[in-house]
């Protein structure tokens, strides 16, 4: 049993896990690992975590080293209240022309009844298709997860991101790729995604296409940068987080402490949709904390966020927000 704790699904389809106590570090080694944890305002001055020690495993080796008994939850109910209220506000804020877009987060929270909360690491990292497992544990607080979303993934000057924004059933796949709202949100991450990159090198953005999650399906852009130079790691995540996925169009001051505000109001749990990742000899892979679960010694929280515009409204967007976490449920059999 390994008491705190750090993975990550690397490209190559190993797990890359970390023991702790790990030293924080303000800015990533330049040899070794290093894991990087934040949270979603990048309030953390120390984000980079140095393990103890590092294993490179398959993944039914790393499975082996947790519980194999998955945990049970009894869910609270959860209520529209909060969440309408705070939908209210951002409707308005739209309509004012302060924001574009932007992402409020609804919780689910429950009691764990059984087992141990250790046995999500190892169904996160039975990952598949294009999810990325991860997690992180210290001491009573944690979280696991299988994110579609990398944020970044750096080599020398080759740097691949992602825009990814736009959701429904899988069903609805065929009405998706001519939803004019959800395309109209797709785009507004990707163009972001560009204005930000295109002046650090030689950008190529990818068609639109639609990425298949089981019971969801989304839009998903690929963009790729040539880098003119080598670029801080730290910097990058900073030019980059949050994008129009999760965060706020225009991103200022002013948008950011508004979300972050709406965030607090909803219980959102201080990492989610934050960068996660590591550094192995300077390669970095990140991916954006979302589609997991949260802990705090035997409460367990499910956050999801939706993206609103102009045209949305309160019943589709409560509607997707059930949807993104009963997949959540699925995957890890709650």
């Amino acid at each position: 049993m390994i008491s705190d704790w750090a993975f990550l699904g690397w490209s190559d389809g190993r797990i890359l896990l970390g023991r702790g106590p790990f030293e924080p570090r303000a800015s990533a080694p330049a040899e070794g690992v290093a894991f990087y944890r934040n949270d979603f305002g990048l309030g953390d001055a120390k984000p980079w975590l140095v393990p103890s020690e590092v294993s490179w495993l398959e993944v039914d080796e790393a499975v082996e080293r947790f519980p194999s008994t998955a945990p049970q939850v009894a869910w609270d109910e959860l209520e529209a209240t909060h969440f309408a209220s705070v939908f209210q506000e951002v409707s308005g804020a739209i309509r004012r022309g302060t924001f574009e877009k932007t992402v409020p987060v609804v919780v689910e929270e429950g009691q764990l009844v059984d087992g141990s909360v250790d046995a999500l690491a190892g169904m996160a990292m039975r990952a598949d298709g294009p999810l990325v497992p991860y997690g992180y544990r210290c001491g009573e607080h944690g979280f696991v997860g299988q994110s579609p979303e990398y944020l970044l993934r750096v080599k020398g000057r080759d740097l691949r991101t992602m825009a990814l924004a736009g959701t429904a059933r899988a069903e609805e796949r065929d009405v998706l790729a001519v939803d004019e709202k959800e395309i109209r949100e797709h785009e507004f991450v990707a163009q972001a995604l560009v204005s930000k990159l295109g002046e650090l090198g030689t950008l190529e953005r990818g068609a639109r296409g639609i990425m298949a999650l089981g019971p969801i399906v989304h839009f998903h852009t690929p963009i790729t940068v040539t880098l003119d130079r080598e670029e801080e790691i730290d910097s990058l995540i900073k030019r980059l987080h949050p994008t129009p996925a999760l965060g706020p169009l225009p991103r200022t001051a002013e948008t950011m402490a508004a979300l972050l505000n709406w965030r607090r109001r909803l219980g959102a749990p201080a990492e989610f949709g934050a960068p996660f990742g590591a550094v192995a000899d300077g390669d970095f892979q990140g991916i954006v904390s979302i589609r997991g679960l949260w802990w705090q010694a035997e409460r367990v929280s499910l956050p999801a966020g939706c993206g609103v515009i102009e045209p949305s409204r309160l019943v589709n967007e409560w509607r997707e927000l059930r949807l993104k976490r009963s997949a959540v449920k699925e995957r890890f059999g709650l």
